[in-house]
């Protein structure tokens, strides 16, 4: 075949959806008017960072990746892929080697910021000079997560809901995430390929500038370029709906690993797994990340979802982020001040911009 971005699954006639890709400020204000109504409701607009309170803002900005998975128990432990951090300054390589014996881990590994979002800074490392230009790239006294490399083929976000007042809770998205893929034929540059797509052409600036060294080369027929490591929908990765696959068996699982995470109620898992079967029967997954009330349900950027049907899960969410954070609040536990997360998500946004261009 020609050049295309190959995916899981045949091409839609629309590869966008109509706000795929609006700008930020479109898309999320009526969210954030909406947050503001539940705020006025519930006479405190932080209420929702109590929904997770033992973790920074419940995880709305500014929190620690690393700090959520340390939180883990020993069963849900048994389910996070193994990692490290260090917090960059001098002699990062050989630290980070001595901190990646401590615990186990060997090369390949992936290199992310502690705290970020967006997959902003994510790296793909596969040897120790590649390590050490990933050190090199982010700024003296960053803090970093070093992460065993999962070689599980696929990766999906769990969105997961528990009422404190529940022993059970609720998956409420589940969404699969796939790597865009260019196959070369021989004749075309990458640059051409990426016009070519009914997809990339529509998004060249998501790709050309991770590909600038390879904008102008000619893939041979049949080889296949990734256009990009981060699973990550503004990065450039494909969601899809995978509604259809949740079942008893997985919200059982998920329960018996989010119990074990202390007052974790709300946020959305990131994981690994081998197959869509082993998934639905709850088995066969790495868990990679675990995020709090500033998670998205993803699957409202499957190309087929509708604007109403993404702005109805938006305001589910957020509904639910109250609803917990009041019954969190009522028990005793205290929402972040404004001033404090304010502070926190501007700093966010400092150390956002000093990352290096993800893979």
């Amino acid at each position: 075949m020609g050049a295309t971005a190959a995916t899981q699954h045949d091409r839609k006639p629309n590869p966008l959806s109509l706000f795929e890709f609006w700008p930020g400020w479109i898309f999320y204000t009526p969210v954030v008017i909406y947050w503001i109504l539940l705020g006025l409701r519930y006479r405190d607009v932080t209420v929702p960072t109590a929904a997770n309170p033992r973790i920074v803002t419940g995880g709305l900005c500014g929190e620690s990746k690393s700090s959520i998975l340390d939180m883990a128990g020993p069963y849900a432990s048994r389910w996070i892929a193994p990692y490290t951090t260090l917090v960059t300054d001098r002699n990062d390589l050989p630290r980070t080697l001595d901190a990646m014996q401590a615990r186990n881990l060997t090369l390949p590994v992936v290199v992310k910021p502690d705290i970020g979002c967006n997959g902003t800074g994510v790296k793909l490392v596969r040897s120790e000079p590649e390590l050490a230009a990933a050190l090199a790239a982010f700024p003296r006294g960053t803090e970093l997560v070093i992460q065993k490399l999962i070689r599980l083929p696929h990766e999906a976000g769990v969105f997961y809901i528990r009422h404190p007042d529940r022993t059970e809770g609720e998956i409420s998205s589940l969404t699969y995430k796939e790597i865009p893929t260019l196959t070369g034929d021989g004749r075309h540059t990458v640059m051409e390929l990426l016009q070519q797509d009914p997809r990339t052409g529509k998004v060249l600036h998501l790709y050309a500038p991770r590909l600038t060294s390879r904008l102008h080369c000619v893939l041979a027929e049949g080889e296949q370029l990734d256009l990009v490591f981060a699973g990550n929908h503004c990065k450039g990765a494909i969601f899809r709906n995978g509604a259809a696959d949740i079942t008893p068996a997985l919200r059982a699982r998920m329960d018996a690993i989010m119990s074990d995470i202390p007052d974790f109620h709300f946020g959305r898992v990131d994981i690994k797994f081998s197959t869509k079967e082993s998934l639905r029967r709850g088995e066969d997954f790495e868990i990679i990340e675990i995020n709090g009330v500033g998670s998205e349900a993803t699957h409202i950027w499957d190309a087929s979802t509708t604007l109403r049907e993404a702005y109805r899960a938006q305001f589910h969410h957020y509904g639910e982020a109250f609803r917990i954070g009041a019954k969190k609040k009522a028990a005793g536990w205290k929402p972040t001040p404004l001033w404090r997360g304010i502070r926190l998500w501007r700093r966010q946004k400092r150390l956002l911009a000093s990352y290096p261009l993800n893979d």
